[in-house]
């Protein structure tokens, strides 16, 4: 089965070196995947980038390039983030061949979004907040370092095997789709919002149990109505607090 890639985006933030972009470009393509995004590349467009492009010069030719992460990930039910050290508030981490896996059972519904992060430093923690999973390449203790374009190399190749094998046998929901982060996150500003409202959150602390709804939310991926839902939930919390708010006033 030729996997179809229309859907699927390789996203590179903040790429130090102009190489790596043509490398990964070339990556892609012996995999056929063709959608480029480049968030604040340091150097592009570059000459070193479409020498190491080698003949897959038509992928750099039609990279997108924005400023902002949210722009990159918009409209994706499927945002997968690529990390080389775990994180103190730990988030769902699979492996490159159950992370292709995943992709090849939701390619034909919805946006995906695999996302790479700087070469020294990875994804910052805002980036890793509005991704579902995040997927770790296993390495020699000794040496673990990868190249950014060995590292697309992998997890394209990974999802092209997975394609070609027939995919895995999950089944989606036909009414299904999760939503995108740019709603996500409208949801949880006001979550937190009702949460301050009520006094639940931890004045002291309140971010560390935001990161662990948020963690809850991203691994759950509502569909738009259960988003409604969540949202109404909300709305009804917020409204309540307020009529209690100013009866005491009263």
């Amino acid at each position: 089965m030729a996997i179809n890639t229309s859907n699927i985006r390789i996203v590179l933030v903040g790429t130090t070196h102009p190489g790596n972009i043509g490398a990964t470009a070339r990556a892609m393509k012996v995999m056929g995947l063709e959608r480029l995004v480049l968030v604040s590349p340091e150097r592009y467009p570059s000459g070193e980038a479409t020498a190491m492009a080698s003949s897959a010069d038509d992928v750099l030719a039609s990279a997108v390039v924005v400023d902002d992460f949210m722009e990159a990930i918009a409209g994706c039910g499927l945002v997968l983030g690529t990390t080389a050290r775990m994180r103190s508030l730990p988030q769902p981490v699979l492996d490159p061949r159950t992370a292709a896996e995943r992709v090849v059972a939701e390619i034909g519904s919805h946006e995906i979004a695999l996302v790479f992060g700087r070469e020294k430093s990875g994804l910052n923690n805002e980036e890793v907040r509005h991704c579902n999973w995040l997927v770790n390449i296993p390495t020699s203790e000794a040496y673990s370092s990868l190249n950014l374009a060995q590292a697309v190399q992998i997890l394209t190749y990974e999802m092209h095997l997975a394609a070609i094998g027939g995919g895995p046998g999950e089944t989606l929901p036909p009414d299904w789709e999760p939503q995108p982060p740019e709603r996500l996150e409208f949801f949880f500003e006001r979550l937190e919002t009702a949460l301050h409202e009520i006094r639940f959150l931890n004045p002291d602390q309140p971010k560390r149990l935001m990161q662990r709804l948020r963690r809850l939310y991203l691994r759950a991926r509502p569909d738009e109505n259960e988003l409604n839902i969540l949202n109404g939930i909300v709305s009804a919390m917020l409204e309540t607090a307020r009529e209690r708010s100013t009866q005491k006033e009263d």
